[in-house]
Order: structure tokens, then C-alpha cells, then sequence
């Protein structure tokens, strides 16, 4: 099949393209710069931007199926980066060029938690761009991924760090919040699995690991990876003083969380539904295992 993707220049867009290639499927690739993706041989890449609808205008002629991927996790609004602009806006004008265009398969990248009654911004917005797509004409399939590890992360490498440079780690409340990670190498998987399986059209996939640990036990696992036996050194911060500091300092860019992603995080973040396992054929990667190697190869 001949692909075209948004996103590709992010941590699951690489992924996913490396597996496309590997599946001998044909790539052409939306990028903002024309050097996004130079360390890929053997794909196509077209300048746009899925904010701007004048830029998909005939790009996606010749493909048999859209991957969706753009999203951000935290809001600058000053520099007009929003999400409502990166998943509502885009989501919409990606929907409109892929009918027009004449392409009928369409995957979106979503998030886990998303739904209509959501209390943070992130979540709200992630279901509206749902919506966009369950209302189309398209044979589209909606991926909603936990939280995603693997070598090239960012949540994963970042509480790494902590655990090395600090005598204490500190974590927001009791730590008993629950996460199910999920690998990037699975979740591509998912997708290009989904790519000619008219049984996966029309339906939402929870996208989580085999496994649901507490933050708490997160840290540990990380800690142990690293090479630490007893776990990660922890101070756990009440959240009646965290969230007016996190409110406050939350506009500073430099500042590591916002309100909403610590809302996300309390609520935690484990699947009820994992049937993406069985409908995919998916043999998905051991966390702990998987840590380790790109974390502390040596051992």
C-alpha cells in the first residue's frame, strides 16, 4: 500500500515508518521541513502543514490510506500552539483532504482517556478529533495509546535522570495512581497491522502493556533498570500544596508539568479494553525488559 503520514517526524511517526518500510509498504510523508526525514531512504516527502488546508491540497493523491498522527501534550498559547489548533483544527482538515482526495482509509492517533465528559483540555480536545473522524465517510480505525515507552521517550528517559541526579525522587501525592505503558514498537505495530484489516474499520482500540503498575512501582522498575536493586529513593509531596504551585508555575516553559497532565496523571492511565491484542494478532514487549535495554544496555 502506498501510505501517507502526518507526524512522521515524532517518536511513534519514526516507528511507524521504519515498519512500513520493513512491510514493503510505499511512504509519503507530510513534513513542515523538507529535511524532517533525511535519515529515511526510500520515502516520499511532501511540505505542509495540517493547520493550513490550502497545504494537503492534492497531496495525498495516488495513497490507499491516511495515518493521522499529530498531537501535542502541553499548550503554548502565545506562540499559537493549541490544542484545539493541533488536534481539533488539524484532525478536521486531514478528515476533509483524505474525502475529497478519494483515499477511504484512515487511522488516527488519539490518546487513552479521551472521552466526551473529560476534565482536562488535552482529553476534551483528543475526543472532539474523534469525533471529526467517527463522523466521516472513511474506513477509519481510532488507536488511544497509554502512556508510550521506548529508547527515544521522553517520560520514561526523563524520570531515568531524576532517579541518577537526585538523592530523592519526588512524586505528586501517594503515588498509588495506576499506568499500563505500552511500547512504541507494539503500537506500530497496531497500526500497520490495522492497515488492510477491514475488521478493525469502525472501531476504538485502548492501546495499553500487559502489565498496570503504580507510579510508585514505575519508579522502582525504572530504578532497577538502572541498576538500583532496592528501588527508586521517593519524597511524595502533598497535592493540597503541588497543584497552587503547579498552577502558578505552569506558563514557564521550562517548568516540567502542567495543571492538566497533572490531572492525567492522578487519574491514572490502564485500559478496561484490550481487545487490540487479539484483533491485531499482537505479542506486545515486557516493560521491564524492555527498559533495560535502552536505559542501562550494559547490564
Amino acid at each position: 500500500m502506498k501510505v501517507f503520514i502526518t507526524g512522521g517526524s515524532g517518536f511513534v511517526g519514526r516507528e511507524i515508518i521504519r515498519q512500513l518500510l520493513a512491510a514493503n509498504h510505499s511512504v509519503r510523508a507530510l513534513v513542515r521541513r523538507t529535511d524532517a526525514l533525511n535519515n529515511f531512504n526510500g520515502i516520499e516527502t511532501v511540505t505542509g502543514d495540517t493547520t493550513h488546508p490550502a497545504t494537503l491540497r492534492d497531496q495525498l493523491s495516488g495513497c490507499d490510506a491516511v495515518i493521522h498522527l499529530v498531537g501535542i501534550v502541553r499548550e503554548f498559547p502565545g506562540k499559537g500552539i493549541t490544542f484545539k489548533k493541533l488536534h481539533v483544527e488539524s484532525t478536521e482538515n486531514m478528515v476533509q483532504a483524505t474525502e475529497e482526495q478519494g483515499v477511504k482509509r484512515y487511522l488516527q492517533m488519539s490518546a487513552n482517556g479521551s472521552r466526551k465528559n473529560a476534565v482536562t483540555n488535552y482529553h476534551k480536545t483528543k475526543w472532539v478529533a474523534e469525533e471529526k473522524v467517527r463522523q466521516s465517510n472513511l474506513d477509519w480505525t481510532i488507536f488511544r495509546p497509554s502512556l508510550i515507552y521506548g529508547s527515544e521517550d521522553q517520560f520514561i528517559n526523563m524520570l531515568a535522570q531524576l532517579i541518577r541526579n537526585l538523592p530523592l525522587v519526588p512524586v505528586m501525592g501517594d503515588g498509588q495512581y495506576q499506568l499500563q505503558p505500552v511500547s512504541v514498537e507494539d503500537i506500530a505495530t497496531g497500526f500497520v497491522s490495522a492497515l488492510d484489516k477491514p475488521e478493525t474499520f469502525a472501531k476504538n482500540y485502548q492501546c495499553c502493556g500487559l502489565e498496570r503498575f503504580s507510579y510508585d512501582q514505575l519508579l522502582n522498575l525504572i530504578a532497577q533498570a538502572l541498576g538500583q536493586v532496592a528501588g527508586a529513593r521517593k519524597i511524595h509531596q502533598p497535592l493540597w500544596l503541588m497543584k497552587p504551585v503547579v498552577a502558578t508555575l505552569q506558563n514557564i516553559s521550562i517548568f516540567p508539568i502542567t495543571s492538566d497532565q497533572l490531572q492525567m496523571l492522578l487519574e491514572g492511565n490502564i485500559c478496561q479494553d484490550n481487545s487490540w491484542i487479539n484483533d491485531l494478532s499482537l505479542e506486545l514487549h515486557d516493560f521491564s525488559s524492555s527498559i533495560k535495554a535502552y536505559l542501562n544496555p550494559s547490564l
